[in-house]
């Protein structure tokens, strides 16, 4: 895809460009390379070519998270501080 290119210039937080530039590096390219595969493969796809969001939890890992903390605070569950008795305990079962 050879033709004319154009400048642009992107506002980026210093050690956020710091980070990416150390690490487009080891993989060979600049930010500006790097930013033209984003570029190229986001037309490809017609999208974003990753996923966005919130990194909210879905509702099974938000009920384990509930259960685990409930299991935490209930006294009458044992604890181990001792990885050789819990496995004896589990062995026992």
């Amino acid at each position: 895809m050879a033709g004319t290119t154009s400048n642009m210039s992107i506002r980026m937080d210093s050690d956020l460009k710091e980070q990416a530039e150390a690490l487009f590096g080891e993989l060979g390219m600049n930010l500006t390379t790097a930013h033209n595969i984003f570029v190229r493969q986001s037309l490809r796809e017609g999208r974003i070519p990753f996923d966005v969001s919130l990194n909210l939890p879905n509702r099974k890992t938000v009920a384990a998270m509930l259960e685990a903390e409930r299991i935490a605070n209930d006294p009458s569950v044992k604890g181990y501080t001792d990885l050789d008795e819990l496995f004896a305990d589990l062995k026992n079962e």
